[in-house]
């Protein structure tokens, strides 16, 4: 996974990827019986597709070191992934039949044997024990040793400019262990790390947007600058407030009380509840209550400078505030990751399932589908179906960079939230009107152009794509029977004639134009440290905000989980005042605003940069009518959350 951050440049929000996992591919292993010693069982996907013979600069050496999770599949891994299924679909009588923690463990889980087992394998091949948990078992030892335990000889490969170890085939384990390993990751030493879905001013350089500003959409009409899309455009908002977004998204008189919602990140906030507090009573929102606001940290972090941590303070930061701002009665914890690596963020995954520390998660990180190796994928996977089992519902941001072509040069979705166990959350721009009024959505994509030296018209206008929601077909994922006979046929089988999974399933705000008003406390040029707010956005609000709905949504059903929630989600499309059809170009003519900003991101002392950025222009993809791969079924509407309630 990817964890160099690109510089902030006006506020922004752009791609944040990471290379991780996703999908909903098979957990069984397949069987593959060597004809010239003990059977042993391939661990599919352990050989990178990086790992080609093209590629091969030979042999590693043999006193080069593996650190490698070796993953258990628990006793009925097939059931696990069946009984996930029935507890969340409305159509099955197990719906919402969730088990707790403990009976997940029991039923599911691997038994002390397969444990011992996969231990004394690991052992026996020269490979030292470092760490056991109820999810894998982790090793190291030098690569000899690796390679005795996992059948496979290790060779170094080309990755692009870069050199990397990778097992030369699929490694095994010895069949004698029925089935007890569900995959083994570390065994090639590319960086798998993830990043965040956004680019945020980290708290060392303070960040400011500059005016002027609309305080609800087209409250102030850039009436000096040249028209676009055929006439005056208003100026972007300041920044929607709690208010604006529970009026935009029916929350009605629903505050989310009694409902658990967990955020993970990378790192933590050393000022986040400071700047949480002071946030909600300046902005309108209900006060944080004692007790209400947990934080759940490793005893150590790791690879600070490689992940960039300081970028992760302030994706807390918006993620803390958008839900408070949406649910102001929910309890939320933040479980903060040892670093930006997939195994940390696994393990922060984990431990909200393994002591059930929410119903809701929201995730706004990512990578791109083409870094996605299968091994984490299952390990990923497997933590979301014990999440479905108990009630625990995860929401992933699609994305900021479109289609991914600008950023890759590829067309493909983002990871995980292709998994088909997770809400992938499109991005939309958002209209709030006077009166906090909803007025209308686009799907949210920029073009961007500046205005000329002599202050006449926009330089090559509409000018070039920034970014905008993520989406698209997998190529990887089959298509889940939830999105079938809602998706349409040509998205779904646009890599595959059998279907494969289209990404996103909701959508809400993401445009930062359009975009969410946050506080935080940031170091200022004169050293000082300071509080200050600024406008911000990208799928990393949007992801957030459908958590904070979701957790409305719950408290309207009686305070019953929702637990995964696309087959229901599904199931409620079409139905009247329940989606807002989100379109690309809802008023009849083109729609922009103007934005003034800070050369320097702080102060006009270095000037100022007025641009005009598009609503509703995403890459190749576009929002329309009905199911679309930028915003899903849509966003919610003012009966979304209703619908929940017990009649």
């Amino acid at each position: 996974m990817r964890s160099n951050r690109a510089k902030v440049r006006a506020g922004v929000s752009m791609a944040a990827t990471l290379p991780m996992i996703a999908g909903a591919l098979a957990l069984g292993i397949p069987t593959a019986h060597a004809a010239d010693g003990p059977a042993r069982d391939a661990l599919k996907g352990t050989r990178p597709a990086w790992a080609t013979a093209k590629a091969d600069k030979g042999a590693t050496s043999n006193n080069a070191q593996v650190k490698a999770r070796v993953y258990l599949a628990g006793r009925d891994a097939a059931g696990l992934s069946a009984y996930a299924k029935a507890v969340s679909d409305p159509n099955s009588p197990l719906y919402g039949k969730f088990l707790s923690a403990k009976k997940a463990q029991a039923r599911f889980g691997a038994t002390k044997a397969q444990v011992a087992a996969v231990k004394s394998w690991l052992k026996s091949a020269g490979l030292t024990v470092t760490e056991v948990t109820s999810h894998y078992v982790a090793v190291s030892g030098d690569v000899a040793a690796a390679e005795k335990a996992f059948g496979t000889q290790f060779h170094n490969f080309a990755k692009g400019s870069k050199t990397y170890r990778a097992p030369a085939k699929t490694a095994s384990a010895p069949a004698g262990l029925k089935g007890a390993v569900l995959t083994v990751t570390g065994l090639d030493n590319a960086p798998h790390k993830a990043h965040h879905k956004d680019q945020l001013p980290p708290p060392d350089a303070v960040f400011k947007n500059s005016g002027p500003f609309s305080s609800y959409y087209g409250s102030k009409t850039a009436s000096t600058l040249p028209d676009a899309y055929g006439g005056k455009v208003p100026y972007a908002i300041k920044g929607y407030t709690g208010k604006q977004l529970r009026a935009a998204y029916g929350a009605g008189t629903y505050t989310g009380k009694h409902v658990r919602i967990a955020i993970t990140d990378a790192y933590a906030s050393p000022t986040i509840a400071f700047d949480a507090g002071k946030y909600a009573v300046k902005n309108g929102d209900a006060a944080w209550k004692t007790s209400q606001l947990h934080q759940v940290l490793p005893k150590n972090y790791t690879k600070t400078e490689e992940c960039g941590a300081a970028g992760w303070y302030g994706e807390e930061t918006l993620d803390v505030e958008a839900v408070h701002a949406v649910a102001p009665a929910a309890d939320v914890t933040y479980v903060g990751a040892a670093s930006c690596y997939d195994d940390d963020l696994l393990d922060s995954l984990s431990k909200i399932v393994d002591g059930h520390l929410a119903d809701i998660v929201s995730n706004s990180w990512g990578d791109v589908e083409a870094n996605q190796t299968p091994d984490l994928l299952a390990a990923y996977d497997q933590v979301f179906q014990l999440g479905a089992v108990q009630g625990i519902g995860f929401y992933f941001s699609s994305g900021d960079n479109g289609d991914e072509v600008a950023n890759t040069g590829v067309k493909q979705v983002d990871t995980p939230a292709n998994s088909s166990w997770v809400t992938a959350v499109g991005g939309t721009s958002l209209a709030v009107g006077k009166g906090d009024k909803y007025q209308w959505e686009t799907g949210w994509g920029t073009e961007k152009a500046s205005l000329s030296a002599d202050g006449k018209s926009w330089t090559g206008f509409p000018g070039a794509y920034t970014s905008g929601a993520g989406g698209g077909t997998s190529k990887t994922v089959p298509q889940p029977y939830y999105q079938k006979n809602v998706v349409p046929k040509a998205l779904a089988t646009a890599n595959n004639a059998a279907g494969n999974r289209v990404v996103p399933d909701i959508a809400a705000i993401a445009d930062p134009n359009t975009g969410f008003l946050v506080g935080q406390t940031q170091t200022f040029p004169d050293g000082s440290e300071q509080y200050s707010e600024y406008r911000i956005g990208g799928t990393s609000l949007a992801a957030p905000v459908i958590a904070a709905v979701q957790a409305l949504a719950q408290e309207a059903s009686g305070g019953k989980a929702l637990g995964f929630a696309n087959p229901a989600i599904y199931a409620k499309y079409g139905k009247t005042g329940v989606f807002h059809d989100v379109t690309d170009n809802p008023t009849g003519s083109g729609l922009a605003v103007a934005r003034i900003d800070f050369v320097n991101g702080f102060d006009a002392t270095d000037g100022l940069a007025t641009s005009v950025r598009s609503l509703g222009k995403d890459s190749s993809l576009s929002a329309v009518k009905g199911y679309d791969d930028v915003t899903g079924v849509g966003s919610p509407a003012n009966g979304y959350v209703q619908s929940y309630r017990r009649h």
